[in-house]
């Protein structure tokens, strides 16, 4: 399964991208949108760079702590011999969770906000929003995935199917595209929707500090920071970092730096 994580997060990443881009053209998210596609080079070349970076620091990162934690019956489902098949999705709720905390903390401490605001500083929304992270987010992030699956005794299989509904909610939430009012109404009960999800992007701060999730909508409502409307016109972005040139991957690699 280790040897064949890649192809198989790589085969879901690729299909669920090229569907979201046909989705954005068929049933469209109608802002203006003056960049649309000139972002994508930027925003994909993040998500490669963080990519290798992990490759090169934590070649098998969560899954490989996974695997360490289950070779040594380490964690706390192994001690409660919970058998897979309730492993599996007690993984995938948890690690959600851990998820919208750490996106929560993210947000509050400003040295990783200097970190997150790359993603926010999106001036657009479609999928490749979701890809936006900066390599040194991505590669906390991975640490931090890697510490819950060696506490949980996590098993591979749940990490898998974790990582890949991770990456898949992130660019679904992200795309530019409407959903029908009542279908929109009935997935917002469960998972983050992307009319839901573009309130957490807007400029307004006490916007942007609500609707923490990634997967699951239930957690927002637990922790009070469900936010069902915004208020006036939608902006997007930081204001200090919106123009085209801060959206340029040499800028977005910088930009943690400025003040």
């Amino acid at each position: 399964m280790l040897a064949q994580e890649p192809i198989l997060r790589l085969g879901f990443f690729l299909g669920i991208l090229g569907a979201l881009l046909v989705a954005e053209r068929l049933a469209p998210w109608r802002v203006n949108r003056p960049l649309g596609a000139r972002r994508w080079l930027h925003n994909i070349g993040l998500l490669a760079m963080g990519s290798v970076a992990v490759r090169l620091v934590v070649p098998a990162a969560a899954m490989g702590a996974a695997f360490w934690a289950q070779s040594r019956e380490f964690g706390v489902f192994p001690a409660l011999g919970l058998p897979l098949w309730a492993t599996i999705p007690l993984t995938v709720v948890l690690l959600d969770l851990l998820i919208y905390f750490q996106h929560r903390v993210f947000h509050a401490l400003p040295w990783l906000w200097r970190l997150h605001r790359v993603h926010h500083a999106d001036t657009e929304m479609d999928a490749t929003t979701g890809l936006r992270f900066h390599p040194v987010e991505i590669l906390l992030s991975v640490f931090i995935k890697m510490a819950a699956a060696v506490a949980l005794g996590a098993p591979p299989e749940g990490v898998l199917a974790f990582e890949i509904l991770l990456n898949a909610s992130s660019m679904f939430e992200h795309a530019a595209i409407t959903l029908p009012p009542r279908v929109d109404a009935a997935l917002r009960q469960l998972i983050i929707t992307p009319s839901l999800h573009r309130i957490h992007h807007s400029e307004r701060r006490e916007e942007t500090d609500s609707n923490f999730g990634f997967n699951l909508s239930v957690w927002d409502r637990i922790f009070g920071t469900l936010r069902r409307e915004h208020q006036g016109r939608l902006t997007l972005g930081i204001g200090a970092y919106g123009s085209p040139r801060d959206q340029r991957l040499d800028q977005l690699l910088i930009q943690p730096l400025r003040d």
